[in-house]
């Protein structure tokens, strides 16, 4: 895992802006998706066009579930759950695990979309960055022959 303090000192920012936030902006959300796109598998820093369109629509919530599902594959959304007031909003690396084994990142706030949002910029800061130059394996993968070698004697 690499570790690159800009990064961590952006998406700190970007949670100290959303815990102080009493709602959404377009400034705000296009921050946190040109983060989430920053150094996409393209090489572009660009927010796609789709996401463009949410962001514009003021669709906040499609525009956070859209970002999981997009810049984060690798997590899912495990619980979505409104109580005493509160959305309460959950992203899980092992979605089939019990509750009680998984070490979900939980997130929560009056506003929905705020919650969701809240939940990608914590899910991205746990996500290690990788050099664009790691991404594409440099050795050819190689298949294991058949004829392995087996000790078939009795020690008995």
């Amino acid at each position: 895992m690499f570790y690159h303090a800009s990064r961590t000192k952006r998406l700190i920012a970007i949670t100290n802006r959303l815990c102080d936030a009493n709602g959404l902006t377009d400034d705000l959300v296009t921050t946190i998706a040109t983060e989430a796109c920053r150094g996409d598998e393209n090489d572009r820093d660009d927010i796609p066009v789709q996401l463009q369109k949410l962001i514009a629509a003021g669709a906040w919530t499609d525009a956070g579930l859209t970002l999981i599902a997009d810049k984060l594959p690798q997590w899912k959304l495990r619980r979505l759950v409104y109580d005493e007031g509160q959305w309460h909003c959950a992203l899980s690396l092992q979605p089939d695990f019990p509750e009680w084994l998984d070490d979900a990142i939980e997130t929560h706030h009056w506003d929905l979309s705020l919650a969701i949002l809240s939940a990608v910029v914590e899910a991205l800061r746990q996500s290690p960055e990788t050099p664009k130059a790691a991404r594409k394996p440099t050795v050819p993968r190689v298949r294991t022959p058949r004829d392995e070698t087996v000790l078939c004697e009795n020690f008995a």
